[in-house]
């Protein structure tokens, strides 16, 4: 330490190695590899948002009397969230004045407090375990600006799957056009959404609300079904849905490919999720609750090709949403 104070040059190679190793962690961190926040834990909601999800669960539970499905939507006992706290917010949603839904909440409220759950054993942090991991991450930036990054500048970087990127940049809010069964009235909010066969993560939700920023409600759509085996996998009905904050019902329509709308088994199992629909070029399906009405368009779709039975699953499908506030619901064509 006295050889380095006495001589100050013997330091520059040390700092100029830290500081670039903190910038070339910066710039990986931040602009080559950016950490992606997806599919977020339910209590990591917003508060009113949260009470709009839990009433969304309580729906979906009280038409299929699955708790543990219940469960695993609202993360219970595995995001930080037990199921004695969901059960406890639950209540505190239902005694809300006022609340149409009390007793999907309550009925919800009491099977999560009993259903049976074996605790995790937790244990305190370790210490020398995160000393060990700072010093070699510290090691490791420090060989990347002297020896690693010199030989591979310029090499393209890692990429995502390239059908989901695809679809996410194709899922988007868009201007709302007066192009809806040749109707001047233009739409409250206008959305439009892709899937590609590959992504199998497709979920898509978009927020409804009114001019101001008022928040009315949401609609989306998800995968419900998919056959056979391996990867990708193979899509063969998906989930349209709106939810409307002054309504306790989530309208749910599930749309099929050819070989699902004609397999009596395949309609019987997905009959709980929603009514059927078939999917077709140009084919229109409406969703309607209390205050809004959401029309579902097929832009573009096409069935994948394989082992499978013809027209059973789909390799793409472009869907355009437009919804309306449900007084100002142009009169179908």
């Amino acid at each position: 330490m006295l050889n380095l104070l006495s001589n100050p040059r013997s330091l520059v190679a040390p700092v100029v190695a830290l500081v670039a190793g903190l910038i070339l962690g910066l710039v990986i961190g931040w602009v080559i590899w950016p950490v992606t926040y997806t599919s977020v834990a339910p209590v990591d909601l917003h508060s009113g948002y949260r009470d709009y999800y839990l009433a969304f669960v309580a729906d979906q539970f009280s038409r299929t009397g699955n708790v543990d499905l219940a469960r695993q939507q609202l993360g219970a006992d595995r995001d930080r969230w037990s199921s004695k706290q969901v059960a406890a917010d639950l209540r505190k949603l239902a005694a809300t004045p006022g609340r149409a839904d009390k007793a999907q909440l309550e009925s919800l409220a009491t099977k999560l407090e009993q259903a049976v759950v074996t605790p995790t054993p937790t244990r305190g942090p370790n210490l020398l375990l995160i000393a060990l991991l700072a010093l070699s991450l510290v090691a490791l930036i420090a060989i990347g600006v002297v020896v690693v990054w010199p030989r591979v500048r310029g090499e393209p970087s890692l990429k995502p799957q390239a059908a989901a990127v695809r679809s996410a940049q194709a899922s988007k809010s868009v201007e709302p056009t007066a192009t809806w069964d040749g109707t001047s009235e233009k739409p409250l909010a206008q959305f439009v959404t892709a899937y590609e066969i590959g992504d199998d993560r497709y979920d898509t939700s978009f927020s409804i609300e009114t001019a101001t920023g008022d928040f009315m409600g949401e609609c989306g759509v998800g995968i419900s079904e998919t056959i056979g085996v391996g990867d990708p996998s193979k899509v063969t009905a998906f989930e349209v849905w709106l939810f409307d904050k002054n309504d306790i019902r989530t309208v749910t329509k599930v749309l099929m490919s050819e070989y699902a709308y004609g397999d009596q088994a395949l309609r019987t199992k997905l009959a709980p999720k929603g009514e059927p629909e078939l999917a077709r070029p140009d084919a229109a399906i409406e969703l309607e609750t209390a205050t809004l009405k959401v029309r579902a368009r097929v832009v573009d779709m096409e069935y994948g090709t394989g082992e499978l039975e013809p027209r059973s699953f789909f390799g793409k499908l472009n869907l355009e949403l437009a919804v309306w506030p449900k007084e100002t619901v142009p009169a179908a064509a």
